[in-house]
C-alpha cells in the first residue's frame, strides 16, 4: 500500500499564490509517475499536471499552462505543485495521484493507482 498526503491549501485572493505539496509513504518499491487532479463542485475530475519519475517531463492541463509548474522531490518522495496568478476558476479540491507501476506521464484519471484525499483551494475574487 502507498499513502499519499497532501497540503498547502486554503484561501487565497484571485492573482494570488498557493504551493500544494503531497507526501508519498509505503510500499515504494521502484519509480513512479506522479500527477495533481482537481474536482469543483458539479465538475468532473480533471487533470491539472503530470510528472516523470526522473522529472525530465512533464504535462499540464490547457486551463492551467503558463500559471501552474509541477515539480518533484524523489529523495523525499514529494511531488509540489506552485500555483500562481490564480482565478476563481481554480477552486477545487486538488488531489495528487502515483502510479507505482510506470515511470512516465499519465494524463488520465483512471490510469493511477493510489490517490491523496485532497486538499481545498479556494480563490475569491
Amino acid at each position: 500500500q502507498v499513502q499519499l498526503v497532501e497540503s498547502g491549501g486554503g484561501l487565497v485572493q484571485a492573482g494570488g499564490s498557493l504551493r500544494l505539496s503531497c507526501a508519498a509513504s509505503g510500499r515504494i518499491l521502484s519509480s513512479y509517475a506522479m500527477g495533481w487532479f482537481r474536482q469543483a463542485p458539479g465538475k468532473e475530475r480533471e487533470i491539472v499536471a503530470a510528472i516523470s519519475w526522473s522529472g525530465g517531463r512533464t504535462y499540464y492541463g490547457d486551463p492551467v499552462k503558463g500559471r501552474f509548474t509541477i515539480s518533484r522531490d524523489n529523495a523525499k518522495n514529494t511531488v509540489y505543485l506552485q500555483m500562481n496568478s490564480l482565478k476563481p476558476e481554480d477552486t477545487a479540491v486538488y488531489y495528487c495521484a502515483a502510479d507505482v507501476n510506470y515511470s512516465g506521464i499519465l494524463s488520465q484519471a483512471i490510469k493511477y493507482d493510489y490517490w491523496g484525499q485532497g486538499t481545498q483551494v479556494t480563490v475569491s475574487s
